[in-house]
């Protein structure tokens, strides 16, 4: 088997033609989603990058490999400890280590991800790296090359698995100048109105309409140094829908050299992203800061040889997707993923999703969400300096950008969320080889990584564009108290603490 997996980093679903976006972003990959199985509802268990491809790789949630940060204690993954012998235990083997050893595959990745972040675990099990050394700053058009030469070396062969990673859509917007825009005409989308934008300027948040880079300086082409109304919206998603068209037409290359070599419609192509990006929704902009429908939903397509094009709607992991993958190959999924197969639905061509989801995100806020039904809880364990309730509610058919928060109006569909949560918690914690939750202990050592130590920096630029008022509400809230956990839970933490680690 010949397989290839397309990640491209920070890629929301609904931005590509073939998940129905308004705009031509994504011809190569609508081509491949016309040819295979498209995932209507995959989500990442962990966001965001770091998390997420820790949860890939181990075939496990965030809440047992312990890696769910993007610095302290909990960015590196629990060791596995007294049952670890020469090697990993079978039972912890992780997924392209399955794939080299169990399947026999020959394996490469052209990624920068593992220098970005030091997470050198996931270079396991693969035969050849290709490391730019730019951590994840690169464009698509300098990494496509290697791919390519690694398909030319091992692409007619038999037995291989390849990933390519790129960052184009991935703030800040460097798609070269030369480039263009080719959206410079294309409409934008009408739920992103003047009204929204003139309300989330009267709040805060990092990244949000008032401050939608989070750093003063010169301000790059493609980005703009406040939302203020919908030009500068359109200005800001040009930049990001560029991203992703340029990111497209490398990846159409590498299709096309898998053409060339006679190997295309034997090749399996997995297509997806570590997480999506918020553009707007909760007053997020060009970021994934929290455990959203947005943040959480990436596209997933799978074109396998044998398998016949449709669309799947079912709820899924995306380490499903891996453990699918390795039962295809024949291989057993290790024993303790929580990533479950449903190979023989997918050969079959029926769904055969979860009852519900729950994703995670401690890097930017504390959050956990249910996803069941219709519906969508958010919960707020430590906001990470945005103006949210503790819950927020969506039904995320009817509301799929996140405007209308139904927890007051809806309590019992609230505590069906909550019961849900708290059940997936203590299910969690009963199989989980290390007796905490790990998310509690981000919030012990100070919080999620890009907040920590960021609200002095926040007040005062609030201060400096004539915003007194809300510098003054983020010192009510948050000066000398941190909000830890429930309702009227709180967790002392000074506010000289708080502005450690910068």
């Amino acid at each position: 088997m010949k397989i290839l997996w397309i990640d491209i980093d920070t890629l929301r679903a609904d931005h590509l033609g073939c998940y129905g976006y308004l705009r031509n972003t994504s011809p190569n990959l609508d081509r491949v989603a016309r040819e295979g199985v498209r995932f209507e509802h995959c989500y990442v268990s962990d966001a965001p990058c770091l998390p997420s491809r820790a949860a890939l790789h181990h075939g496990r949630f965030g809440f047992h490999t312990g890696a769910i940060n993007h610095s302290g204690s909990y960015a590196d993954p629990y060791k596995e400890g007294p049952t670890r012998g020469f090697k990993n235990s079978a039972a912890y083997k992780k997924f392209v280590e399955v794939l080299q050893k169990g399947a026999g595959l020959y394996t490469g990745t052209v990624s920068s991800f593992a220098g970005r972040h030091s997470s050198w675990w996931f270079l396991a099990g693969y035969h050849e790296v290709y490391d730019c050394g730019k951590s994840g700053g690169e464009l698509a058009s300098e990494v496509a090359p290697k791919a390519l030469d690694w398909l030319e070396r091992n692409g007619a062969k038999d037995d291989w698995f390849l990933h390519f990673n790129c960052w184009d859509p991935h703030r800040g917007y460097r798609t070269p100048p030369e480039y263009g825009n080719p959206f410079e005409d294309a409409p934008i989308e009408t739920w992103l109105t003047q009204e929204l934008i003139d309300r989330q300027r009267q709040t805060y948040g990092t990244r949000s309409a008032l401050w939608p880079r989070g750093r003063e300086g010169e301000v790059p082409a493609r980005e703009v140094e406040q939302i203020r109304n919908t030009d500068d919206y359109k200005v800001w998603i040009d930049g990001y829908d560029t991203g992703i068209r340029y990111a497209d037409e490398q990846i159409g290359r590498i299709f096309a050299k898998l053409e060339a070599l006679g190997v295309y419609e034997d090749t399996a192509i997995v297509i997806s992203s570590d997480h999506g990006e918020n553009q707007g929704e909760l007053n997020v902009y060009g970021d994934h800061h929290t455990a959203d429908l947005i943040t959480s939903r990436v596209p997933m397509i799978v074109k396998w040889p044998g398998v016949k094009p449709r669309v799947d709607n079912g709820f899924h992991y995306q380490f499903d997707i891996a453990a699918t993958i390795l039962e295809l190959l024949g291989q057993d999924v290790p024993g303790r993923w929580d990533g479950v197969s449903f190979k023989d639905a997918f050969l079959a061509g029926r769904d055969e999703g979860r009852e519900y989801l729950v994703v995670s995100q401690a890097a930017w806020s504390c959050q956990r969400a249910v996803i069941w039904d219709d519906f969508i809880l958010i919960k707020s364990y430590m906001d990470g300096l945005k103006d949210y309730p503790e819950h927020m509610l969506f039904n995320w058919r009817e509301d799929p950008h996140e405007l209308n928060n139904l927890a007051e109006s809806m309590p019992a569909k609230l505590n069906e969320g909550l019961a849900k949560l708290q059940c997936w918690i203590d299910e969690q914690m009963a199989s989980a080889d290390v007796k905490e939750d790990p998310m509690m202990k981000v919030i012990e050592e100070g919080g999620p990584c890009h907040t920590r130590g960021r609200l002095r920096s926040f007040l005062e630029y609030y201060e400096k564009i004539g915003k007194p008022e809300i510098a003054e509400r983020m010192r009510e809230k948050y000066e000398g108290v941190w909000q830890y956990g429930g309702a009227g839970e709180k967790s002392e933490v000074g506010s000289r603490k708080s502005e450690v680690g910068t």
